[in-house]
Order: C-alpha cells, then sequence, then structure tokens
C-alpha cells in the first residue's frame, strides 16, 4: 500500500488540492476542470499520430536498414540525416521521446539519436520561421550556425562521457519497449 502511495503521491496531491478548491470556489474548480480537459484533448491528438507512426516506423524499416542509415558505422551520412529529421519536426518535444527510443531500439547511433532530440529542440524549421519573423534573419542565421556547433558538441560529449556499460544499458531498456 504504501509503494503505491509513494507511486501516485503527487496526483494524490493534486486530486486534494482539486477537491479542495471545488469546495471552497466552485468556479475557479470549474474552469480548472475545463481546461484540463482541453489540454488533455490536444495532448491525445498529438500523441496519437505520433505513436502510428512509430508503429509504422517499427514495422516497415528493418533493423538493419536503420542501422545502415543511422547506425554505429553511419559516419557523416547518419549525422546528417538525424540532423534533417529533426529540423523538419514540428511536434512537442514530449513526443519525440518514443520516436528517439524506437531509433535507439532499431540499431540507431546513440550520438545521432542525441542529435535529433537536440535539433527538434533548439533548430525546427518552424522555429527559425518565427525567428526570422520577430528578430530578423541575421540574428537567426547566427544563431543556427552556433546551434548546430552546440547540438553537435553535447551530442559527442555524451557520447564520449558513457560507458560501455550505460549504452549496452540504454539499447537493452530500448529493446524492451
Amino acid at each position: 500500500m504504501n509503494k503505491i502511495i509513494k507511486k501516485y503521491v503527487f496526483f494524490l496531491i493534486v486530486v486534494a488540492i482539486n477537491l479542495l478548491t471545488m469546495f471552497f470556489y466552485p468556479q475557479v474548480e470549474k474552469d480548472t476542470l475545463i481546461f484540463t480537459g482541453e489540454n488533455f484533448i490536444n495532448f491525445l491528438f498529438m500523441l496519437t499520430p505520433i505513436f502510428i507512426c512509430i508503429g509504422l516506423l517499427d514495422v516497415w524499416v528493418d533493423r538493419e536498414t536503420m542501422i545502415k542509415i543511422m547506425g554505429e558505422k553511419s559516419g557523416l551520412p547518419g549525422i546528417f540525416v538525424a540532423f534533417l529529421l529533426g529540423v523538419a519536426t514540428a511536434v512537442p518535444l514530449y513526443a519525440l521521446f518514443p520516436v528517439a527510443g524506437m531509433m535507439l531500439k532499431k540499431g540507431s547511433k546513440i550520438t545521432n539519436v542525441l542529435i535529433f532530440i537536440c535539433s527538434c529542440a533548439s533548430i525546427r524549421i518552424p522555429l527559425l520561421l518565427f525567428e526570422v519573423s520577430s528578430m530578423g534573419w541575421k540574428f537567426t542565421i547566427i544563431r543556427f550556425i552556433v546551434n548546430i556547433f552546440v547540438v553537435m558538441i553535447i551530442a559527442f560529449i555524451i557520447e564520449k562521457v558513457l560507458t560501455e556499460k550505460n549504452k549496452k544499458s540504454i539499447y537493452d531498456k530500448a529493446k524492451n519497449m
């Protein structure tokens, strides 16, 4: 019983706060529940296509193909593919982690997966378009070039810091997804 309470302590606190709010401020609680419901529906509409794409990736792309494109010996072409995939995405970051897990499961190099995630977080095309419209071309180009180097440095440093035991653990966890 204590394990269950420990596991869901945050959820139980939120429920308790909601119950207190409902008792003392019913209109605020109504607005809160409406807001939560709308965000939950948006969350589902965002994740459903992502999980469909992950399922298709799992079925359609052979492990050998993924290893050839983004595996340990993929070199610069693997880095380029990971970077382009990351830049082309337009989904929230929480939706990218299942994709990254599937890439690891299929045999992608950890560096390439990190490049994918980092470029998704900081260099995506919709973000660049927003920056051009609000900050100008000069700022956007400078930030884009700096971020390319930063993304590569982060990915390679993390790859070097990880021990073989860490890497094996990451791949094992990805295979059990």
